[in-house]
């Protein structure tokens, strides 16, 4: 598939707005606590045996904060604090493998966090040798370690690429010395440098960098020093995240100067700095919203098969996997359920220790979000509808049901974000970027909700 991406700044500027970024459909904000463990108990029950599974890990703890984070992490220096939670951890993977039909392959796997290399290499081992003997990983399983520079050692990655870890992913940010200092994340890129050299000898496959604009202090000329670096160092993916200012919700980010932070122009700015020099310089694909990856990268090998999938975890390459979450805040993805891990520590003790599952939201799909799902995961991976493959996988009139949405599409076809046709829509190169915006046109709670959850900018 053609994977254009061109940015107009102009139609940047006037469709920019809080969106979901539908990682799931309905989002997270919808879920109900009247979705409990017991109904998740019956969902994971009742799972198709020819379905592959998904596992993530929340691994939360961090050394130290870093300001402009906005995940569910805990800081500790405390070693009793992590093996309690890692004890607690391995009861729920137990729990959970009771109720799973654990002939289900797992196909991928994510350590996610907070920094899941601050365990240390025995505990790494450990949690793997755990997870490897409650489930029968496939041969060709992707599993992924998010990654800090910052006390990372050789032994860790040498422990995790026992366990079968074979992607990394790691966080680079920014490298200059003055934005680190200002969201108190000082790593020398030489610290980067080691992580990948380490990766690379370990026979890890894939090296992934996430990198944040619109942090304090960030200049086009400081960020182009970053994405030069980047294509210096190689990764395989990347991901061009863009900093989310909520000091109402996350508190700790009212240590940030916020006159030191880019305006908004410049800060659309700076993404447009990265995408052209990634694509146009470094070899990169536009893979979507603020992914890349080399052409040969499995990512971009799923988009043109068409099996390209997004999940709690970003885009993905297993297609139809059931996700299976563990630990505090943790979202599993079920073919017609979603169920969230309680957040609170001792909520989340509470239940693992009273044999429940850790679940205290989450949501039941209707056979019309079933639809709406899947229409807005087309669009968010693979920037196209067809309408005759929707209507018989569904059994539907494509233009009947989604009036509403094409009505509001019109105005996007008159600025060029998208084309409409008797066929298909298709999203045009200048609206690759604003692709939530395109989708939002087909989210149902959107467009009949005037009060909005909070979201981040779509660009």
């Amino acid at each position: 598939m053609s994977t254009d991406v061109q940015v107009d700044l102009d139609l940047v500027r006037r469709y920019n707005q809080p969106g979901p970024r539908y990682t799931s459909y309905p989002t997270a904000p919808h879920f109900t606590e009247d979705y409990g463990p017991s109904a998740f108990a019956d969902d994971v029950h009742a799972g198709s045996t020819d379905t592959p599974l998904s596992l993530y890990l929340h691994l939360p703890f961090c050394r130290s904060l870093c300001y402009y984070c906005g995940c569910h992490m805990k800081v500790t220096q405390n070693p009793e604090t992590i093996a309690t939670y890692l004890d607690a951890l391995k009861q729920e993977i137990d729990l959970m493998a009771a109720r799973l039909d654990t002939t289900r392959p797992v196909v991928q796997m994510h350590w996610g966090g907070g920094t899941p290399t601050y365990l240390t290499a025995e505990q790494i081992r450990d949690l793997s040798a755990h997870l490897h003997d409650r489930f029968r990983f496939a041969d060709d399983a992707e599993i992924s370690l998010e990654a800090d520079p910052r006390g990372l050692t050789e032994d860790r990655i040498a422990a995790a690429a026992d366990g079968g870890v074979n992607r990394i992913s790691i966080g680079v940010q920014d490298v200059n010395r003055e934005v680190q200092e200002a969201i108190n994340r000082v790593q020398p890129t030489e610290k980067v440098a080691q992580a990948v050299d380490w990766a690379r000898a370990h026979g890890f496959n894939g090296v992934n960098f996430d990198l944040v604009y619109g942090l304090p202090h960030q200049t086009r000329e400081r960020f182009e020093k970053t994405i030069d670096v980047t294509r210096e160092l190689g990764p395989d993916r990347l991901a061009l995240y863009s900093y989310a200012h909520v000091p109402s919700i996350k508190k700790h980010q009212r240590v940030i100067d916020e006159e030191a932070l880019p305006d908004p122009e410049e800060k659309i700015r700076l993404f447009k700095l990265g995408l052209e020099r990634l694509t146009q310089q470094g070899g990169y694909r536009f893979i979507g919203m603020d992914h890349f990856a080399r052409p040969d990268d499995e990512l971009a090998r799923a988009q043109d098969r068409g099996d390209l999938h997004r999940n709690f975890q970003g885009y993905s390459t297993r297609a139809g996997a059931e996700v299976v979450a563990f630990g505090v805040s943790g979202i599993s993805q079920l073919d017609g359920a979603y169920a969230q891990n309680v957040k609170g520590f001792p909520a989340y003790y509470d239940r693992i220790e009273n044999e429940r599952l850790g679940t205290y939201r989450g949501y039941r799909l209707t056979p019309d979000d079933r639809l709406r799902r899947h229409v807005i995961m087309q669009l968010m991976c693979h920037f196209q509808l067809d309408k005759a493959t929707i209507e018989d996988r569904f059994g539907i009139d494509f233009d009947t049901t989604f009036a509403s949405a094409l009505e509001t599409l019109k105005p996007m076809e008159a600025d060029g974000l998208v084309t409409l046709t008797p066929e298909a829509v298709h999203v045009r190169p200048p609206g690759r970027l604003l692709v939530r915006n395109v989708a939002m046109a087909f989210d149902a709670y959107w467009q009949a909700e005037d009060d909005q959850p909070v979201h981040a900018q779509t660009v």
